[in-house]
């Protein structure tokens, strides 16, 4: 693809982004997605093969779905109330519409069946946009509706996608379906944040944003796909396998790494607010998660070659070294000091 065509695209997505989170008016909200929703569908298709054509079709129609959900849903409110505005949502039909669309839009469980799909179906440049870049929108809608969604409904929904994204998870062999299910369980935590409160979402976003990107960096660099891939990968760049070592053990949350502080933190607000079981529910779904991170570090770093595999010894061709991985793996595994500062002053 023609690299003027490459910078168009990115910035069709960016601008749309940017749209979506300064808009305080439904029409430009809905522009906003939808041009984002254009602009990443050429990176989908990118490679010419049928999975890609079916991952692109998939993401399509139930982004368009979401978004159509959305324009009517706001067109409804706009009839009971008058306004436009999108921190005036009175109406308890609408609101149920546009918070099933977003939770929809972002593949949180039940709604998650085709995320692990389109993401299976894509690159793992693509991948990345899609489980990071991507959530921004959709997040930040909830962001400024949050005065208004429905607290148990997204408790619930943030305890059933933590479950079902490490269930999913437990079981798989493509690294790109296992970071499926390690952002469906990420957007579990996120919708319990979200309910709690605004500047524990934001942090708890950032992490999740640089640790997901450090680990796909990584990938990318060491052209893994599988958990074979995995297991041969050590002898390329050991220093860069014991970095996506850390990164796995963080988004893991285990202390005292960089992800350990915004599950810390959700537990205690919500024990604070009288949800102790919930919250030990919810920190016990997170040990699934953890199995299959702790499968992921053994393969990376703690089996050493030469190991019986079929597949090609990678070490015997150039590395992929991108200028973006050193920054990104430096702010994810050094950032613990730095989340009380995040979270008092978002």
């Amino acid at each position: 693809m023609n690299p003027m065509v490459w910078m168009l695209l990115i910035t069709t997505i960016s601008t749309s982004t940017i749209i979506t989170m300064f808009s305080y008016h439904w029409l430009l909200a809905w522009l906003g997605l939808e041009l984002n929703t254009l602009g990443i569908l050429p990176m989908i298709m990118k490679p010419n093969h049928p999975r890609a054509t079916e991952a692109t079709t998939k993401y399509f129609m139930i982004q368009a779905l979401s978004a159509a959900t959305i324009l009517f849903a706001s067109t409804m409110n706009s009839w009971f109330t008058g306004h436009w505005d999108i921190s005036n949502m009175n109406s308890p039909v609408p609101m149920a519409l546009i918070t099933a669309a977003l939770i929809l839009k972002l593949g949180v469980a039940p709604a998650h069946l085709w995320y692990i799909e389109v993401i299976q179906g894509t690159q793992m440049t693509t991948a990345l946009v899609l489980t990071t870049w991507q959530k921004i929108a959709p997040l930040t809608l909830m962001y400024m509706l949050q005065s208004h969604l429905p607290t148990n409904m997204m408790l619930l929904l943030g305890l059933t996608s933590t479950t079902m994204g490490a269930w999913i998870g437990l079981n798989q062999t493509q690294i790109r379906k296992i970071m499926a299910s390690s952002s469906i369980a990420h957007m579990g935590w996120m919708l319990v944040a979200i309910s709690l409160q605004k500047s524990l979402a934001t942090m708890t976003f950032i992490t999740y944003f640089l640790l997901t990107a450090a680990l796909f960096t990584t990938l990318i660099t060491t052209t893994t796909k599988t958990l074979k891939d995995l297991s041969t990968a050590w002898s390329t760049t050991p220093p860069l396998l014991t970095q996506m070592l850390l990164a796995l053990m963080s988004l893991g949350g285990l202390p005292p790494l960089t992800g350990f502080m915004p599950k810390l933190l959700i537990i205690k607000e919500l024990t604070m607010t009288g949800l102790t079981p919930f919250g030990t529910v919810l920190a016990l779904s997170s040990l699934l998660s953890l199995f299959f991170y702790l499968r992921l570090a053994h393969l990376a770093a703690l089996s050493m070659p030469p190991s019986t595999t079929n597949t090609e010894q990678k070490w015997r061709f150039k590395l992929n070294h991108q200028m973006i991985t050193t920054p990104i793996l430096m702010f994810s595994t050094m950032m613990l000091p730095l989340t009380p500062l995040i979270y008092l002053t978002t």
